[in-house]
């Protein structure tokens, strides 16, 4: 259990006053077993003449903000702030609750599952010379049993320790075959590694963007300082269990979740754009930190404001 403070700040800055257009933010978290809210707020300059709450089609919490086109400003800041408490499960926990008849891989869904997992089961890119396939099926015992749970495990910790992070601040994931054809990548595009790479094998993946804090046991983790992305597989009994190919992270540790999507493009923390000229955009400032407990702040260097036309901002690094 870990009390978890976090601050997200999200500012641009234009060199000509501009109308902004509607911006979409994910940045609250739903309330749940492993996750209790305590409070959640947001601060807006200059602030918007309306704000409205909904439900994505995953179920995600989303604000949508909107503002008179004909009022002008040479910024926008967004700062959500957080307190919550975190209950991560452990690997023990989908250990102990996994199905007896998927701990051995390959696995059927049940039957009254199958159709709800259907969409997270398909492929997202071309794999036309199967290198996907390929190197997923690395970790399959050959000749022997495959066990589900340590299959993915293992997966997940051959990203962490056979490919070179980098933060990236522009926007888009590379495909699976740009990360093994480079060897590096953000977390984001680890991400989709694992989960193309899961979902050759026929298992259900999902997208997860949110917060990484470190709790200050074993190593440092990667990836902090700004938004993260990690994925989720379905495993019956065990549920929808998390994996951090950055960090080598399993079962949620360490992993503030605060939406879950079938792919990337669809978890975006914060969104929007201006009307203006190009060259009016000026700069982009993202910062985010974490302090878990009464003492001790995570921080990273904030990003470089960019002298470029924004991409859709808040994309996981």
């Amino acid at each position: 259990m870990a009390r978890v403070r976090i601050r997200h700040s999200t500012r641009y800055e234009y060199n000509s006053p501009v109308a902004l257009s509607q911006h979409r933010l994910m940045v609250r978290p739903r309330d749940s077993h492993d996750l209790r809210l305590h409070d959640a707020t947001l601060s807006i300059s200059p602030a918007p003449d309306a704000t409205r709450w909904s439900h994505d089609v995953f179920g995600n919490s989303v604000c949508l903000l909107d503002w008179s086109q004909g009022e002008r400003t040479d910024h926008l800041e967004i700062i959500s702030t957080l307190d919550l408490t975190h209950y991560p499960a452990g690997p023990a926990l989908p250990l102990a609750t996994l199905d007896p008849s998927v701990e051995i891989f390959p696995f059927s869904y049940a039957a009254e599952e199958a159709p709800d997992l259907e969409h997270f089961r398909v492929r997202l890119l071309s794999d036309p010379q199967r290198r996907v396939d390929a190197w997923a099926r690395r970790f399959l015992m050959d000749g022997g049993q495959t066990r589900t749970l340590p299959m993915l495990e293992a997966m997940t910790r051959a990203i962490r320790d056979e490919f070179t992070y980098e933060g990236r601040d522009a926007e888009g994931t590379n495909s699976p075959v740009v990360t093994l054809e480079s060897g590096r990548g953000a977390c984001r595009d680890f991400t989709l590694l694992m989960m193309e790479a899961v979902r050759s094998l026929g298992l259900a993946a999902r997208f997860v963007t949110g917060y990484l804090y470190d709790s200050g046991i074993g190593e440092g983790v990667v990836g902090g300082g700004a938004t993260h992305a990690w994925c989720s597989v379905y495993v019956p009994g065990a549920g929808w269990v998390e994996y951090d190919p950055t960090n080598g992270l399993v079962a949620g540790e360490n992993l503030i979740r605060v939406g879950s999507t079938r792919t990337p493009e669809q978890a975006v923390p914060v969104g929007g754009g201006f009307i203006g000229q190009a060259d009016d955009f000026a700069g982009l400032h993202v910062d985010v930190t974490v302090r878990v407990g009464d003492e001790g702040v995570a921080e990273a260097a904030p990003v470089t404001p960019q002298p470029a036309p924004p991409p859709p901002p808040g994309n996981p690094a």
